[in-house]
C-alpha cells in the first residue's frame, strides 16, 4: 500500500453537535429518561415550594405590618392585642444573632477537634463508642435537652457567671446582677451542645475522605502528625468543614423548645450576656403563637419571615464562601 495516499487521506469527519445530542438521546435508555426526568422534576418542585413558602410569608407579613403602629425593625415591644397594635423585631433579632454566635463560637472549634481526634488519635477500639455516644446525641429531641438545661445546667451556672463577673464584668458583657441564669450565654452554651453532634458527625465524614496518598507524602517529607493535619487534612477538609457549620447554624437559628424552656424571655436588649431576658423569633414564635388572634398570627408570621430570609442569606454567605476556596474541595483534589 502507497504511504502517500495514506497520508493524503482526509481526516475522518466529525459529527456536528446536533448529531451527538441525536444520538444520545436514540441511544438512551428508558430508564435512564425516567431518571431524568424524576431527578429534574424534583429539583423544579423544590425551587417551587421554596417560592410558595416565600409567597405565603410575605403575603401574610404585608398584612401585619401595614396595621403596625411601630417600625418593625426597631420598636422594642410586641403587643398584638391593642388597638392599634404595636409590635418590633429589634430584640428578636439580636437575641437570634447573639445566642446563634456564642453556639458557634463554642461549637465549631470543639466538633472539629473531635472529629480529628476520632479520625487521627484515638485507638480502633475507643473510636467506635464515640462515635456511637455523638450520634446518639445527634438523635435526642429538643424538649429533652431543654428539660435537661432548666433542671440541670441553669443551677449549676452560678458558677461561671460570678467567675466571669468577678473577672470580666469591668466590660460590662459579663456582668451579672445575681440573678437566675436563664440569660443568652446560657442559651448559647445549650445550642451549642445540641449542635455539636451535627457538626462533628458531618466533619468526621470529611476527614476520612482525605486520600491517603497526601497524609503519606507528608509524612515522607518528615512532617509530624500535627503538620500533617494542617497541611494535608484541614485544607481537604475546609469546604465540607464550612458546610457542617453551616448545618448547625441553621438548627441553632430555627431552634424553639430548648430555648423556650431555658430563656425568662422580655423585650429588652441587655448589654450583659448574664442577666436574664432577650428572646428570639422561634422562641416568641412558639410561645405566643396558641393564645394569638388572627392578626397576632400574621403578626408571628411576619417574623418568621425575618427568620427565613437570614437563613437564606447565611446559606448564601456559605456557599460563597466555599466557591472561593474550591482549590480546597475535596471534588478538586
Amino acid at each position: 500500500m502507497d504511504t502517500t495516499q495514506i497520508a493524503d487521506a482526509p481526516p475522518p469527519t466529525q459529527p456536528s453537535p446536533a448529531e451527538q445530542k441525536r444520538a444520545a438521546r436514540g441511544a438512551t435508555r428508558p430508564g435512564d429518561r425516567i431518571f431524568l426526568g424524576l431527578s429534574r422534576g424534583s429539583g423544579i418542585l423544590l425551587l417551587v415550594i421554596m417560592a410558595a413558602i416565600a409567597g405565603f410569608l410575605t403575603y401574610r407579613a404585608v398584612l401585619a405590618i401595614s396595621k403596625d403602629d411601630g417600625n418593625f425593625l426597631t420598636t422594642f415591644e410586641w403587643n398584638t392585642g391593642v388597638n392599634p397594635p404595636v409590635f418590633g423585631i429589634a430584640v428578636l433579632a439580636y437575641g437570634t444573632i447573639i445566642s446563634s454566635i456564642i453556639a458557634m463560637v463554642i461549637a465549631v472549634p470543639v466538633s472539629v477537634a473531635i472529629a480529628l481526634f476520632l479520625t487521627h488519635y484515638a485507638p480502633r477500639r475507643l473510636r467506635g463508642p464515640i462515635a456511637y455516644v455523638i450520634d446518639l446525641l445527634a438523635a435526642v429531641p429538643s424538649i429533652v435537652y431543654g428539660l435537661w438545661g432548666a433542671l440541670i445546667l441553669v443551677p449549676h451556672m452560678s458558677g461561671l457567671f460570678g467567675w466571669l463577673n468577678d473577672y470580666l464584668g469591668w466590660t460590662g458583657v459579663f456582668s451579672w446582677n445575681g440573678g437566675a441564669a436563664r440569660s443568652m450565654l446560657t442559651v448559647g452554651i445549650l445550642l451549642a451542645i445540641m449542635i455539636l453532634p451535627i457538626i462533628t458527625n458531618v466533619s468526621r465524614e470529611v476527614f476520612r475522605q482525605v486520600p491517603q496518598m497526601h497524609e503519606e507524602a507528608a509524612l515522607a517529607l518528615g512532617a509530624t502528625r500535627w503538620e500533617v493535619i494542617r497541611m494535608a487534612v484541614i485544607p481537604f477538609g475546609r469546604s465540607g468543614v464550612i458546610s457542617a457549620s453551616m448545618l448547625g447554624l441553621g438548627r441553632a437559628l430555627g431552634e424553639t423548645m430548648a430555648v423556650a424552656t431555658v430563656l425568662s424571655p422580655d423585650f429588652l436588649i441587655h448589654t450583659s450576656l448574664l442577666n436574664p431576658g432577650g428572646g428570639t423569633f422561634a422562641q416568641n414564635i412558639a410561645s405566643k403563637f396558641s393564645e394569638a388572634t388572627e392578626f397576632g398570627r400574621d403578626a408571628l408570621i411576619a417574623s418568621g419571615l425575618v427568620l427565613f430570609v437570614i437563613t437564606l442569606l447565611v446559606n448564601g454567605a456559605a456557599r460563597a464562601i466555599i466557591a472561593r476556596r474550591k482549590e480546597y474541595s475535596g471534588a478538586n483534589a
